[in-house]
């Protein structure tokens, strides 16, 4: 008896032990460690299977827990890794900088330099960096038309193209994460225009609570499914939308999606979009096989109209536009629609400056329209963040005028001297392959640019490991 009653105290504390080691391990959330508990009560078991629980509970706690640790740890390490990739990337961006040179381990075919850059050799570098590095989870979960897929042609066409290229995960596509644990960024691969007209249609109401609720369901699943939006509060997750509603999405829950990156083509500051977090998305119209659009530029010296827009009187800033210039002036040629025989794209060939104010949104697919046209784009907004900013100089190629200066467009205009004029826009010429879609994509095209803008955001923060 006395032997019995000393060996089994001995025997525990080895076991007491390992209990509580498990309990308290910093690599473990509390959480996890009760869903491993999550077992069926002895009352739904019969008397004859009892025993044998408590021997399944012990061994699968301690098999679970080891499996657990291991998920763990090499979840630091693929976190690690990740940082380390983006630490590497900086100290080349940087390098670039100070050196005015750039390295990379293949021939560049094109190297980005001039005054349309804000800082060429950043961005040349760090598009390389992009290109070597960068790779995107994109969650799986969720059916289609509403999520993976979105429209091809019309005014929404950039969102549906840019889901579609993130959804080919083929060789061609050298972005893609072949799983999350190697991603630097997660792609919310909902489409708002898709939900609007699949969800909303026919449209009775404005409200956006569906919209609302939808996306924030889909968040919700993922972020329960998986560590990744909770290990940064949502900021290195992203999603794309061209839609007037896409930046709706966070005002129910500002708190929730603080850090959440939006790409948006209707980037204003009034509503709620922020430069350092979110980025300007340039609207791109077009059926999905003329996305990347014609060249038909005419000549700089051979463009007798001085400046042109025509299209409907939606919104304020297109109203006044409308009442200043309609009819009124043969240099300064605007119109609501064209009258019968007239070609739109030709009559942008012709003009020096096309005239893009805000309709309904501060967005306006006549940014790029004007640029494929070699004409130098004149906005004519309030609160509008210029697409893709953070790499491109707009001051060098574009006109602003305010809305309160509408009247006085042409004097404006005609006051830019000439030369000035041939300089910008030999500038915009040069921008279009930078607002080209391609399918696949290419470097330095309209879906790598804005790739890049969600690889520079990732830049700006670290995540602890």
């Amino acid at each position: 008896m006395a032997a019995c009653s000393c060996t089994t105290p001995i025997l525990l504390i080895p076991a007491l032990v390992l209990l509580l080691v498990l309990y308290f391990s910093p690599n473990l959330h509390q959480n996890h460690f009760m869903n491993l508990l999550s077992l069926p009560t002895s009352s739904t078991l019969s008397r004859t299977n009892h025993k044998h629980l408590k021997w399944r509970l012990s061994t699968s706690i301690f098999r679970s827990r080891e499996e657990a640790r291991a998920i763990v740890i090499k979840k630091k390490i693929g976190l690690e890794r990740v940082e380390d990739d983006l630490a590497r990337a900086r100290a080349a961006i940087q390098r670039a900088i100070r050196t005015g040179k750039y390295i990379s381990d293949k021939k560049e075919r094109f190297i980005p330099r001039g005054s349309i850059y804000r800082n060429s050799y950043a961005f040349h570098q760090s598009h390389i960096e992009m290109v070597k590095r960068f790779k995107v989870w994109v969650y799986k979960e969720g059916d289609q038309p509403m999520v993976h897929a979105g429209p091809l042609k019309d005014i929404y066409a950039i969102e549906g193209q840019f889901i579609a290229e993130m959804e080919d995960s083929s060789e061609m596509n050298p972005f893609i994460a072949s799983n999350p644990d190697e991603a630097h960024a997660f792609f919310i691969p909902v489409s708002v225009a898709n939900i609007v007209e699949y969800i909303y249609a026919p449209i009775t109401t404005y409200s956006r609570d569906r919209l609302q609720n939808f996306v924030k369901e889909y968040i919700g699943i993922v972020a329960d499914k998986y560590p990744y939006w909770n290990r940064s509060n949502g900021a290195d997750h992203f999603m794309v939308s061209c839609h007037d509603w896409a930046p709706d999405i966070s005002s129910a829950n500002p708190s929730f999606y603080k850090n959440f990156i939006r790409v948006l083509c209707n980037a204003n500051t009034s509503e709620s979009f922020q430069p350092g977090r979110d980025v300007s998305m340039p609207e791109v119209y077009g059926p999905a096989d003329r996305l990347a659009a014609p060249n038909y530029c005419q000549p700089a010296h051979d463009r007798p109209i001085l400046a042109f827009f025509a299209g409907g009187a939606h919104g304020n800033i297109r109203k006044t536009l409308l009442h200043h210039w309609k009819g009124k002036d043969n240099k300064v040629i605007v119109h609501d629609y064209l009258p019968n025989g007239q070609n739109y794209t030709k009559l942008m060939g012709q003009s020096k400056y096309c005239l893009c104010p805000s309709g309904f949104e501060v967005a306006s697919a006549r940014v790029v329209e004007a640029i494929f046209a070699g004409c130098v784009p004149v906005i004519i907004s309030d609160n509008y963040v210029l697409p893709l900013g953070d790499v491109f100089d707009w001051t060098q190629f574009s006109v602003s005028i305010p809305m309160d200066r509408i009247s006085e467009i042409k004097t404006i205009l005609e006051a830019i001297p000439n030369w000035r004029y041939l300089r910008m826009q030999k500038r915009v010429r040069r921008l279009q392959r930078h607002f080209t879609v391609n399918r696949p994509a290419k470097p330095f095209d309209v879906i790598h640019m804005v790739l890049h803008s969600v690889w520079l955001r990732r830049l700006n923060f670290r995540l602890s490991t």
